[in-house]
């Protein structure tokens, strides 16, 4: 986790600075200024649009009682595009346009379903199940068993 934001709070904002110095040395400051604006509000467009379409896709979906995953999967990348659009750099601008193109979106979901079912074949064949247990959880099984109902009697004294 430490690794995760140390890349996301200090690496990135690294390169996004390098990025836009690059870039401004190749087509000047208000050039990249403008263009950093123009992809924020190009990409905020584009993200009410393809929200809005996987919100009314994911409603109908479930009016015909089917699971939207697809749709849900979309709506994530969609919010994750928008945050990266309107953090402002070069980047981040990229990674969020790339995330609102659909063979994109559908590339990625197939990559992580497919290391969803990696993950899942591969644990069930090194013998651990979710229905076998440790030889020391027999025993804690057994004392778990035990009725844990205390009879009594109650009285109130005021």
């Amino acid at each position: 986790m430490f690794r995760f934001l140390f890349v996301l709070f200090i690496i990135i904002p690294i390169i996004e600075i390098a990025l836009l110095i690059q870039v401004s040395d190749v087509i000047g400051g208000f050039a990249t200024i403008a263009l950093v604006i123009v992809t924020a509000i190009l990409g905020a467009r584009m993200v009410k649009q393809q929200g809005m379409g996987a919100f009314q896709n994911a409603q109908s979906q479930m009016a015909q009682g089917q699971m939207p995953a697809k749709e849900l999967f979309t709506g994530i990348c969609v919010i994750i595009a928008g945050v990266l659009l309107l953090t402002p750099g070069i980047m981040t601008d990229v990674f969020g346009l790339l995330l609102l193109t659909p063979s994109i979106r559908n590339k990625l979901a197939a990559g992580l379903a497919s290391q969803a079912t990696v993950r899942m074949s591969t644990g069930m064949h090194q013998g651990s199940s979710a229905f076998t247990q440790h030889p020391h959880s027999q025993q804690e099984q057994q004392h778990v068993n035990k009725p844990t109902t205390i009879d009594g009697e109650y009285e109130r004294k005021d």
